[in-house]
């Protein structure tokens, strides 16, 4: 039968911590943080609104004629 050698649970959630609880004054330096303000987003949001006026026109359209 084989064994079933199973590492230890805890350390791999001790080590989790010791990462996570890391000061951030030793992250890279060559890291930066990208904050957008949300334009890509909105302009998405633009487009598929445009999209769908578009789409009641048309049907619209459709149906009157």
């Amino acid at each position: 039968m084989a064994e079933n050698n199973y590492e230890d649970p805890a350390g791999s959630t001790q080590m989790f911590r010791a990462f996570v609880e890391t000061p951030a004054a030793q992250a890279p330096s060559n890291v930066s943080v990208h904050r957008s303000s949300g334009g890509g987003r909105t302009g998405l949001i633009a487009v598929g609104a445009i999209v769908a006026v578009l789409v009641v026109v048309a049907v619209v359209w459709l149906a009157v004629k």
